[in-house]
């Protein structure tokens, strides 16, 4: 039994096995909270704790998967392409809109974790919570923040997107499906587009666009509003 939990099998079945658990959950509900990776992270987490299994067992097989993250993220320029056109005549408001939400993200963090007395090193690590995982844990260690910090709040922060992402558009009336797609896909980044690739393929589309830019501007910006929160004494 050690053998095979020591194996790199062992992260992979068990990550397989409960996300399609998460999967089916989810699509006999339809309840936005069964989020089919918020429930396999949670049945991984129960497992491991309940069978004092260690983390950097299941890590052998886990970080296998993580390997094929950065590629993955490439398929989500297929929906893009199909809607090439769209693009073209919406280019000037579809960047202005993700620039803004990119750099009003970062704000929020900076003067929110200021407020709640959260400590430099935090507030650096969470600073790129709305990018994707590969470029979140590049811009937190260029920063100087703790790269496992920063997985968690990306993680956190693209499952709230998609469970909560479709009723804050609902609530404040945005129907317009460019706006659905660029609002999600900026703030919750590729778990945010899975979500939103449900809603329609323009919204997919748009979304999956939002997540390389938001990454490109998070890239460049980040450290030059540390820097400048630094100086006006607000970091």
């Amino acid at each position: 039994m050690k053998e095979l939990i020591n194996s790199p099998l062992f992260g992979i079945m068990i990550s397989l096995l409960a996300f399609e658990f998460g999967c089916i959950l989810y699509n006999k509900t339809k309840i936005a909270f069964f989020n089919p990776l918020f429930i396999s992270q949670t049945l991984i987490i129960l497992l491991l704790l309940r069978f004092h299994i260690s983390f950097e067992a299941y890590n052998k097989g886990g970080q296998l998967i993580s390997f094929f993250l950065g590629p993955a993220t490439v398929v989500l320029a297929v929906p893009l392409y199909k809607k090439l056109k769209l693009l073209k005549a919406n280019a000037l408001a579809i960047l202005t809109g993700i620039t803004i939400g990119s750099i009003f993200g970062m704000i929020s963090i900076i003067l929110l974790g200021k407020a709640f007395g959260l400590n430099e090193l935090l507030r650096l690590s969470m600073i790129p919570k709305s990018v994707t995982t590969p470029i979140g844990m590049d811009v937190s260690s260029q920063l100087g923040g703790i790269p496992a910090v920063t997985v968690a709040a990306i993680i956190i922060t693209g499952i709230l997107g998609a469970i909560i992402g479709p009723y804050i558009c609902k609530i404040f009336k945005i129907k317009d499906s460019v706006s659905v797609g660029i609002a999600i896909g900026t703030s919750s980044h590729a778990l945010g587009t899975t979500k939103a690739l449900e809603l329609g393929e323009t919204e997919g589309a748009m979304s999956s666009l939002s997540v390389g830019i938001a990454g490109l501007i998070t890239v460049i910006l980040a450290p030059i509003m540390v820097k400048l929160f630094t100086l006006m004494k607000l970091f």
